[in-house]
């Protein structure tokens, strides 16, 4: 994902912008993996292979949320850890 469409992307529940963006992988302009965090609704939106998977709560995976943080557990704020949603580890 380029840093630049952090300037047009807003939570997809709650409208809030903008995000915060938390950095795991970057190269040059584009974030490889990270986390697109509303700081209203506390959710987090995962940026995966340069994707961010900005989907309602119904349609996101558990499983690979879970895994997601699980692996990037040591680079991601302990209110997201523990307080996280949709789901939290």
């Amino acid at each position: 994902m380029k840093k630049s469409m952090l300037d047009i992307l807003a939570c997809p529940i709650d409208k809030h912008y903008p995000l915060e963006l938390i950095e795991m992988q970057s190269k040059d302009d584009n974030v490889i993996d990270g986390l697109l965090l509303c700081t209203k609704c506390n959710r987090y939106y995962p940026i995966m292979e340069e994707i961010p998977v900005m989907l309602p709560d119904e349609l996101r995976k558990k499983a690979e949320d879970l895994e997601f943080l699980h692996k990037w557990q040591s680079r991601i704020p302990e209110k997201v850890i523990k307080q996280g949603n949709p789901w939290h580890l």
